[in-house]
């Protein structure tokens, strides 16, 4: 009898210590859920501000601006789920974002021209910005994709977008040219021209009523003829020098072997 009660006890003990390891492991699979999403929700914050931040050095309309905080409110919501003893600092800063969200919302919708924007100087400005358009548009159709934005601005918006990264890519390849001529690269210089004049046809032929590529298609043509023209007087110098060369060793005295 007492040898039944005791193994009764240490079966008891076993199923107890069995069921307390495995609520243990549930919590703690619990948090490092808790954490990973937190986190998860978090990146999405950091990503999006990091965007807005730089929203000044381009043309950016109002609604592109709605849809980013919107994104930034709905993070924030998530991340007060998750965020235990922060989640007073998250909601704080979801209704300030809210605010923000619902004062755009009630403002005239505003789109600056594109025409208007203009490459930055610095080199590393310039790949901040492209860095920058490029997350803008994943974020803009991930945000689609969850039917956040209506499609009627997600393709006004993406389009913006394309022509902002086609004024860049062009602007770049043309500024980039100029740079090689004037260091009288002019190999170089006509093959960066010729390839920014493929990418201007080729668009062209989509949209034929885009002043910007006319625009710059006469500039590239213009530049082209200029490299061309700046080559052809380089040339006979190179020639000349060639030909006096030749005469040097021409008439110069003969080695007795």
């Amino acid at each position: 009898m007492i040898f039944t009660l005791v193994l009764i006890s240490i079966g008891a003990l076993l199923l107890l210590v069995i069921g307390i390891n495995v609520i243990q492991q549930q919590k703690e699979r619990a948090e490092a859920e808790r954490r990973t999403e937190l986190a998860r929700q978090r990146a999405i914050i950091d990503e999006t501000e990091e965007v807005l931040s730089h929203t000044g050095m381009f043309p950016c309309s109002s609604q592109l601006v709605q849809v980013l905080y919107k994104r930034v409110e709905d993070a924030l919501g998530l991340a007060v789920n998750y965020a235990a003893n922060q989640a007073g600092d998250y909601q704080r800063r979801q209704a300030d974002i809210g605010a923000q969200v619902k004062n755009l919302a009630a403002s005239p919708k505003q789109a600056p021209s594109i025409e208007s924007f203009r490459l930055p100087d610095n080199d590393k400005q310039i790949l901040t910005l492209v860095q920058v358009l490029k997350k803008l548009k994943a974020i803009l159709r991930a945000e689609h994709n969850k039917g956040k934005v209506d499609p009627g601005i997600f393709a006004e918006e993406e389009g913006r977008i394309d022509s902002l990264q086609l004024r860049i890519n062009v602007d770049s390849m043309l500024s980039r040219a100029r740079a090689a001529c004037f260091m009288k690269q002019y190999g170089s210089s006509k093959q960066m021209v010729t390839k920014a004049l493929s990418t201007l046809h080729a668009i062209k032929a989509q949209t034929p009523n885009d002043p910007f590529i006319a625009k710059k298609v006469d500039e590239a043509k213009a530049m082209l003829d200029e490299i061309m023209g700046e080559q052809k007087l380089a040339s006979p110098v190179v020639k000349q020098v060639k030909e006096e060369e030749d005469i040097d060793v021409l008439f110069q005295p003969k080695k007795k072997w």
